[in-house]
């Protein structure tokens, strides 16, 4: 390695150290080794991938196989991971469930989706499309007993208070009908490792 980019290294790894920067910006995943230059965040290998689908968004950068400039490393150093944290997730409402590393690739594709995409958490009370008080279309449900996800309709109903599932298209044949108390800061009884949400 010439010496130049041995300076390089060492100046880029010197930001990636700083507090914040050392785990993934979207799903924690410890050691990043991947960087959006226009949103000025690191990020690991599966979350640079779904940013490499938002171009319009994010630009992406490998840490140890791209060349660096200088003026890159300052733009990254500007900005990192936690004033990225405090912009883009400023309002993330109670409900919401933040993906990690260990959930599956839909979640962390919308959690991302809606931090830089759609903004959804930029803004306090922002109307949320999902949070309008009633929404249907299709999730993927992990099975009871096979732990396999299957493609189920989904009905949510704030002013009945209902969430139903379906065993098919059909809307006559109701798997389930969750009601539960709606209090500050609710958390539902599914899970995100039961239920992921799809494309609406």
């Amino acid at each position: 390695m010439s010496a130049e980019k041995e300076r390089i290294f060492r100046a880029l790894k010197d930001v990636v150290q700083i507090p914040g920067n050392g785990i993934c910006a979207d799903c924690g995943l410890p050691e990043p080794e991947w960087a959006s230059t226009t949103l000025g965040i690191f990020i690991c290998l599966n979350c640079s991938g779904i940013h490499r689908n938002i171009p319009d968004v994010s630009i992406i950068k490998s840490l140890l196989l791209d060349p660096w400039n200088d003026s890159q490393i300052q733009h990254m150093a500007s900005l990192g991971n936690e004033a990225a944290k405090r912009k883009y997730e400023a309002f993330v409402p109670a409900y919401y469930y933040v993906p990690t590393y260990r959930d599956c690739q839909v979640l962390l594709e919308q959690w991302i989706r809606s931090k830089y995409e759609r903004k959804d958490f930029i803004e306090e009370n922002k109307p949320l499309a999902y949070a309008t008080g009633y929404r249907e279309g299709f999730l993927w449900k992990r099975g009871r007993d096979n732990g396999q996800f299957l493609n189920r309709k989904f009905i949510l109903t704030e002013g009945d208070g209902i969430l139903k599932y379906f065993t098919k298209t059909d809307v006559g044949q109701v798997n389930v009908a969750y009601t539960p108390a709606f209090t500050p800061g609710f958390t539902p009884a599914f899970t995100p490792a039961q239920w992921v949400v799809g494309a609406w």
